[in-house]
C-alpha cells in the first residue's frame, strides 16, 4: 500500500527535522519546504494527500499559500501550525480554507492524530461515495468529488463544507445541537470551531439558495436543522 504523502512547510530547520523524522516513523511520506514559494511549486508537482503549513514563512506566508492551494484544490486537508495565538489569526486560517490548526509548541502525537483523522475521513468518503450520489431537492451531491450540482450550476465544495453538508443530509429533518455538530464534524467544540461553523452554514445556505424548498433553519440557542419542504 502506498504511503500517504504529507507536504510539511516549516522554516525552523530543527523543528522540521524532528517532525519529519517522527512522521516518517509513522509510515508517512513527507516532502518538506522552508518557504511558501518552494512549497507551492512542490504542491503543484506532487499533489500531496494533506498539507501541514506553518503560518509565519519567508517569501510567502502560510495563509497566502493556503489560498493558492484552495484555488487549485478544494479537497486536500490543510492543517495550520502556528505560533500565533490571537483569535483573529486562528479564525482567519480556518475561514480561508484550513481544516484545523495547532499552536506551537505542539505535541507530535496530536499532529499525527489529526493527520490520521483527516486521511481516514478522506478515504472513507471516497470509498463510500463512489457508488452513490445524494439527491437533495433540485440538487445532486457527489461526496467523492465534493461536487454539488443542479441543472444550472456546479459548485466545488471544500473538504469541510462537504463534510458538513453530508452530515446535514444524513440527519435531514433532525434538529442538531451546535455541540453535536461540532463534535461530529470538527472533532471538538471551541471558540474557533464555533465561529467557523456559523460561516460554513452561511456558505451552504448560499449554495442551496436556488431551491426555496431547502432550508438550513437556525433554532436559536439550540442548533440547526436541514428541512426539505414538500413540493
Amino acid at each position: 500500500m502506498e504511503k500517504p504523502l504529507i507536504l510539511y512547510v516549516e522554516d525552523d530547520e530543527t523543528l522540521k527535522f524532528i517532525t519529519t523524522d517522527n512522521l516518517e516513523r509513522e509510515q508517512f511520506q513527507v516532502v518538506s519546504a522552508i518557504d511558501g514559494i518552494e512549497a507551492w511549486e512542490i504542491f503543484k508537482k506532487q499533489q500531496p494527500d494533506i498539507c501541514v503549513l506553518d503560518v509565519n514563512l519567508p517569501r510567502m506566508d502560510g495563509f497566502t499559500l493556503a489560498r493558492q492551494i484552495r484555488e487549485a484544490n478544494q479537497d486536500v486537508p490543510i492543517i495550520f501550525v502556528t505560533a500565533k495565538s490571537l483569535k483573529e489569526d486562528k479564525l482567519e486560517g480556518l475561514l480561508l480554507g484550513g481544516d484545523d490548526y495547532l499552536v506551537k509548541p505542539f505535541s507530535i502525537e496530536e499532529l499525527i492524530l489529526k493527520i490520521r483523522i483527516f486521511l481516514r475521513r478522506s478515504k472513507s468518503g471516497q470509498d463510500n461515495s463512489q457508488q452513490n450520489k445524494i439527491s437533495l431537492g433540485i440538487y445532486t451531491y457527489f461526496p467523492s468529488k465534493l461536487l454539488l450540482t443542479n441543472s444550472k450550476i456546479e459548485i466545488k465544495l471544500t473538504f469541510r463544507e462537504g463534510e458538513l453538508l453530508a452530515y446535514f443530509i444524513k440527519n435531514q429533518e433532525i434538529l442538531l445541537g451546535r455541540e453535536q455538530i461540532l463534535e461530529s464534524v470538527w472533532g471538538g467544540n471551541d471558540y474557533f470551531a464555533g465561529r467557523s461553523l456559523d460561516v460554513y452554514i452561511s456558505r451552504l445556505r448560499k449554495y442551496l439558495s436556488d431551491d426555496p424548498n431547502i432550508k438550513i433553519e437556525n433554532r436559536h440557542g439550540i442548533g440547526f436543522q436541514l428541512v426539505s419542504k414538500p413540493r
